[in-house]
């Protein structure tokens, strides 16, 4: 074979490498278009109004709306921190309306590591757990002299229960419960470091639970207080 007939043979093999990449960049793109009608179209079943607020932060998009007259917001975050074992796909699901505490209360279960959708790691003070917490929570604020009603917000975490829930956020300004989705596909991220998470979804289903949870959490705190005062 001649240096000519080698160099037009791997020009050619140069090029059609591209032009598969190119295909596939495509193709991606669309079925992530598709993905994302279909989340869409899903979270609206539960709130009717929400739109699309995303700010272009790679792997975040964010929805808000109003959901039995309070103001709602539903984000999913694909968490690719090199200190994970595996990138996981988030859904973090909040009331942004006033709720009666003097600071920040966030309870993280099994904080081991650093996370892409929480302060957790910058708030200064753990807290003592009263009665009725996981043991895998740790409870932290950004103010040593504030007080919860610790025994109220415990009666209010049955869903932690099921393991896959990951941090209860409670400030002066809202609640947020973020659960676990799914992680990527171990063999395929191993391999090729794509985060692929198969056919994990949003669930209406999934989100109202969450949102009927954070809003009886807000309800209860608030009533306490206005029965205190």
């Amino acid at each position: 074979m001649s240096e000519v007939t080698s160099a037009l043979l791997a020009g050619a093999i140069v090029l059609a490498l591209v032009l598969h990449l190119a295909w596939q960049a495509r193709v991606s793109r669309s079925r992530a278009s598709m993905a994302l009608a279909v989340e869409q179209g899903r979270i609206r079943t539960v709130i009717a109004d929400a739109a699309n607020v995303s700010d272009g932060t790679a792997g975040v998009i964010t929805w808000e709306g109003s959901w039995n007259s309070q103001r709602v917001q539903v984000r999913t975050i694909v968490d690719t921190l090199a200190t994970r074992k595996l990138p996981a796909r988030w859904l973090s699901v909040s009331i942004t309306e006033e709720v009666a505490v003097p600071a920040t209360f966030d309870m993280m279960m099994r904080p081991g590591s650093p996370t892409s959708f929480s302060n957790f790691d910058h708030l200064e003070h753990t807290l003592p757990k009263a009665p009725g917490f996981p043991a895998e929570a740790v409870l932290r604020t950004d103010r040593r002299v504030a007080r919860f009603p610790q025994g109220l917000i415990a009666s209010h975490i049955e869903i932690f229960a099921e393991g896959r829930a990951k941090e209860m956020l409670i400030t002066p300004k809202g609640i947020r419960i973020v659960w676990l989705l799914a992680e990527a596909d171990r063999a395929r991220y191993g391999v090729f470091r794509q985060a692929e998470f198969g056919d994990a979804t949003l669930d209406a289903a999934l989100i109202e639970r969450l949102l009927v949870s954070v809003s009886a959490l807000r309800d209860a705190i608030n009533k306490s207080e206005r029965q205190a005062a």
